[in-house]
């Protein structure tokens, strides 16, 4: 089995998960019942983890602001959002950490941005959150853009915060 298997395999269940979500929303709402994790979010949100997971296996490019090129991981989060919900994000990690609303950790929400110190300075990484302790990045050279589990000691000790671009319900 390919290493990279396991990251699609996440990827296409929380894709999945997401779809599925959408679909069961009206039926969900008509019955009165808890909503899912995905229901409780707006469409923009839904449509921001979808586009980043059609991203996933794209390759990481330092510099790069391309599809087809590479994406770093900037320009992974500047691209998503620009194409799933028509919004224009500054082009660096450093930037993009100014933009929308501080959020604590306890209290991120798919589609937040989730900053990380991973060059010795604040803000040098940026990812976006997808629920249960997972995030989407395009995370250094020789790597493609994957899902990554936040509670990985790695990431834990360099969590910078987390911004909210899209507005709460």
């Amino acid at each position: 089995m390919k290493s990279g298997f396991a990251p699609l395999l996440l990827a296409a269940c929380l894709a999945l998960n997401v779809q599925t979500a959408v679909h069961a929303s009206e039926t969900t709402r008509q019955q009165e019942a808890p909503m899912s994790l995905f229901e409780r979010y707006t469409n923009a949100t839904q449509d921001v983890i979808l586009e980043g997971l059609k991203l996933v296996g794209v390759r990481y490019k330092m510099g790069g602001n391309s599809i087809e090129a590479g994406l770093d991981c900037s320009s992974f989060v500047q691209t998503v959002f620009k194409e799933s919900i028509g919004a224009y994000l500054p082009r660096t990690a450093r930037e993009q950490s100014q933009v929308g609303e501080q959020v604590d950790l306890s209290q991120l929400k798919p589609g937040d941005l989730v900053f990380f110190n991973t060059m010795r300075r604040a803000f040098s990484h940026v990812g976006i959150y997808l629920g249960d302790n997972h995030f989407l990045h395009a995370p250094r050279a020789g790597a493609e853009v994957r899902v990554e589990n936040m509670n990985n000691s790695y990431w834990m000790t360099r969590f910078n915060g987390a911004r909210r671009i899209i507005e709460a319900q």
